[in-house]
């Protein structure tokens, strides 16, 4: 009994101190940090907490519409991230056979790459002299390159779909992974088609993963900032564009702070407000 007790805790210990050290007191430390009215002064020297910051953000209005715009990227990039993610994890699961091994190295490939290096690949794809309009202009479909590719929305949300799409797969096999087949064959013995037998049983039983899936790309989306610096430029900026910038030109820590909490707590109403309406545990269970 006693090596039993003293196994679980050499196993639960260590992650659970990682996670607070490296996760939990970052957090503390940046909402402590966004209670102070400005940078004087050492950053532990003494001050007094103030609401300063969050009134400054409440009164302007950029900030939250470019919150609310954050918010529907990371929205469409989701849905389409999943979309697209599904059928790659149902052909891994369901129709791949012996190559399934194969195909999931090949899908986890992109993890061995640079996040930087896959996302400048699409700035050469998208550029006035990158790939796509060069072989347009090859063809003669264009008469000049198309220059509303690049450093807008648009192509933000094209680069970060890209990007998650590989992420999205894995949880959405899993849950595929969780299906008895015997349920499948007692469809089929029913003389229920392919696409009954998927709409009834495969996708319901499947959206576990989804859901996983969804949150997993959303939640970091809305406050992405690198793709939107080097794809987007100054027409696709994020709201996690401006957290940088009072993080690094402003020198403004407190105020970035303070967005940060702010994007943060929407966040997790958002995800909370989301969790109840499709009732997870149900879902779940």
């Amino acid at each position: 009994m006693l090596g039993q007790r003293a196994s679980f805790w050499a196993l639960y210990l260590p992650p659970v101190c990682w996670v607070g050290l490296f996760f939990l007191v970052p957090i503390v430390l940046m909402f402590a940090l966004s209670f102070r009215a400005d940078m004087q002064g050492d950053l532990l020297s003494l001050w007094w907490p103030t609401l300063a910051q969050y009134e400054a953000i409440a009164a302007v209005g950029s900030y939250w519409r470019l919150l609310a715009i954050s918010i529907v990227m990371a929205l469409f990039v989701a849905l389409l991230a999943v979309a697209l993610a599904y059928p790659i994890a149902y052909f891994l699961v369901f129709r791949a056979g012996r190559a399934a091994a194969l195909c999931l190295v090949i899908l986890l490939i992109p993890f061995w790459t640079s996040f930087l290096l896959r996302v400048m690949s699409w700035k050469f794809l998208l550029g006035s002299e990158g790939v796509i309009n060069s072989f347009l202009m090859y063809l003669n479909v264009i008469a000049e390159p198309l220059s509303g590719m690049l450093y807008s929305r648009k192509a933000v949300i094209v680069t970060l779909v890209y990007v998650w799409i590989p992420f999205a797969a894995l949880p959405i096999s899993a849950g595929l992974q969780r299906i008895d087949s015997d349920l499948l064959e007692a469809a089929a013995d029913l003389g229920a088609p392919p696409s009954r037998s998927f709409w009834a049983i495969t996708f319901p039983l499947s959206l576990p993963g989804v859901l996983a899936a969804f949150f997993m790309v959303f939640i970091p989306t809305v406050g992405e900032y690198v793709t939107p610096l080097l794809i987007g430029g100054s027409q696709g900026s994020m709201y996690g564009n401006i957290i940088q910038d009072f993080f690094t030109k402003a020198a403004n820590w407190p105020r970035g702070a303070a967005l940060s909490m702010v994007m943060l707590a929407v966040t997790l109403i958002l995800v909370a407000v989301a969790a109840r309406l499709v009732n997870v545990r149900r879902l779940l269970g």
